[in-house]
C-alpha cells in the first residue's frame, strides 16, 4: 500500500489493517527484531481520526520510527536494554516525530536497530538480527534497520531512519528502498539520542519514488530548476561485479561518467574518509556514553562495547589527521559543487550480506562507498538498483543541499 491507498482508508479500518499487517507479514521472531513497540489499536485509531480531520498532506499515512528518536510518552532504547534507565525521555518528544505530526503523518510505532545504532549490519543480540523481508537469511543493513525492514514488508509506507555511515543509504539499498538522508547538527537530529553528532543526519525510507517525492516535499520541500542539471557518475574500486555492471547501467539515466581529472581528484580525495570517520565516531560515541558506560558494561553488546572504547587508545596525532582528513575531504567536495549539481556513487559493493559474510571486511567496503558523504556533511538521496539475482543494490545521489532540485528531478526520472 502506498501513501494514497492508506489515506483512504477510514481511521478504525486504517489502525486495523496497520495491525493486521505488523502481527502477520513478519514472523514472530522478526516481530520482535524489527518492532520496539506498536501502539494499541484503538489509540491508533485515534490518532488516524484527528489526522484526516487536518488535510495536511501525510494526512492518514503511518508510519514508524527508529527508535532513537523520542515521542512523548514512549521510551527510548535505541536498541539497547537500559537506555531509560540512564536518559528520560523528554515529555514533549522529539522535533523530528512533531515535524511528521505537523504534517499530518499517524506514528504507528517504534522499531529496531543495531544497539545505539553503532554498526551497519543489523544484528541486534538483545532482540534479534534484522533479516531482509524477502531474503531470510540476509540482513537487512544497519543502522536503521527495523525501519527498512518496516518499509520493505509493507507494514508501514514509511519509516523514520538516521544515517551516520550510511545507515539510510545501506539498508535502502539492500532492501530495494528510496531513502533520504539530511545534514549534521539540523533541529531533526540534533535531540535525538546520538552517536556522532559530527555525522549523524535524519532520514527516512519510502517504497517507491512517488511516496518519496511527496514526504520530501511535505517535509521540507521541493524545488526546481529551468536549466540541465549536471552531474557525474563515479565507479568507485572494490566492488563486486554484478554491483558495478548494475550501477553502471542505472547510472546512465543519471549523469555520464566522470572524466579522467574529476575522477582522479575524487578517487584520492575519498581514499583516506574512514581515517577521518572512525575517530571522529570512536570519540564522539564514547563522549555520549562515559557517563555510565562502565556501571552498564555487561549489558552491552559486546561488538558495540569494542567499538565505543576505542576512543582510549587514540593518539593525539590520529585525532588531529582526522580533522585535517575532515577539512580536506570537505573543501574537495565545494570545489567539486562548483562545476557539478551532484555526484552518483553506488550505495554497496555487494548485495545483502548473510550473517557469515558480516564481518570487519565487509563492513569495510560497505562503509568505503559511503564515508566520503557522511564525512562531508552532505544529504542524499538513495535509489534502489535490481539486480540478476533478484537481490538489489543502489545509487547514492550526492547533493549540496537537502533541497537541491536534483532531488525532484531524480525521483521524476525514476519513478
Amino acid at each position: 500500500m502506498n501513501f494514497a491507498d492508506w489515506q483512504q482508508l477510514p481511521p478504525v479500518e486504517a489502525a486495523r489493517e496497520f495491525h493486521r499487517r505488523a502481527t502477520t507479514l513478519l514472523s514472530p521472531a522478526q516481530q520482535r527484531a524489527v518492532l520496539a513497540l506498536v501502539l494499541p489499536e484503538e489509540k491508533l485509531a485515534e490518532s488516524f481520526a484527528a489526522s484526516a480531520r487536518t488535510r495536511l498532506p501525510l494526512a492518514g499515512v503511518p508510519y514508524l520510527a527508529k527508535d532513537l528518536f523520542d515521542a512523548a510518552g514512549l521510551p527510548t532504547f535505541a536498541g539497547s536494554t537500559f537506555l531509560p534507565e540512564v536518559r528520560p525521555t523528554p515529555p514533549k518528544g522529539g522535533a523530528f516525530v512533531r515535524a511528521l505530526g505537523d504534517a499530518g503523518a499517524v506514528l504507528a510505532g517504534k522499531t529496531h536497530l543495531h544497539e545505539f545504532a553503532y554498526g551497519i549490519t543489523g544484528e541486534n543480540p538483545h532482540y534479534g538480527d534484522c533479516e531482509h523481508p524477502r531474503f531470510p537469511g540476509r540482513t537487512t543493513g544497519g543502522s536503521s534497520s527495523g525501519s527498512a525492514a518496516a518499509v520493505a514488508a509493507g507494514i508501514v509506507p514509511l519509516a523514520l531512519a538516521s544515517d551516520t555511515g550510511g545507515s539510510v543509504r545501506v539498508p535502502g539499498a539492500w532492501c530495494g528502498l528510496f531513502g533520504f538522508r539530511l545534514t549534521p547538527r539540523d533541529p531533526w537530529i540534533s535531540d535525538a539520542f546520538p552517536l556522532s553528532p559530527s555525522f549523524d543526519t535524519a532520514g527516512w525510507f519510502t517504497a517507491n519514488a512517488p511516496d518519496m517525492r511527496l514526504a520530501i516535499s511535505a517535509l521540507i520541500g521541493l524545488r526546481s530548476l529551468q536549466r540541465p542539471l549536471r552531474g557525474c557518475y563515479l565507479e568507485m574500486p572494490g566492488l563486486d561485479p554484478e554491483v558495478a555492471d548494475a550501477c553502471r547501467r542505472a547510472a546512465v539515466r543519471l549523469a555520464p561518467p566522470a572524466d579522467a581529472a574529476t575522477r582522479n581528484d575524487l578517487l584520492h580525495g575519498f581514499a583516506p574518509a574512514l581515517d577521518a570517520y572512525h575517530p571522529t565516531v570512536a570519540l564522539e560515541a564514547w563522549e555520549a556514553h562515559q557517563g555510565w558506560a562502565e556501571r552498564y558494561r555487561a549489558r552491552y553488546d559486546p561488538i558495540v562495547w569494542q567499538r565505543l572504547t576505542r576512543a582510549q587508545s587514540l593518539t593525539a596525532a590520529q585525532i588531529d589527521h582526522a580533522q585535517f582528513i575532515t577539512t580536506a575531504l570537505r573543501i574537495l567536495w565545494t570545489k567539486f559543487f562548483l562545476t557539478y549539481d551532484f555526484l552518483v556513487l553506488p550505495a554497496t559493493p555487494c548485495a545483502a550480506l548473510t550473517k557469515p559474510e558480516c564481518n570487519l571486511e565487509n563492513r569495510t567496503r560497505v562503509l568505503a562507498l559511503t564515508a566520503p558523504a557522511s564525512v562531508g556533511g552532505l544529504p542524499v538521496l538513495t535509489i534502489p538498483v535490481p539486480l540478476p539475482s533478484g537481490l538489489t543494490t543502489g545509487l547514492q545521489i550526492i547533493v549540496n543541499h537537502p533541497q537541491s532540485p536534483v532531488v525532484n528531478w531524480a525521483l521524476e526520472t525514476w519513478k
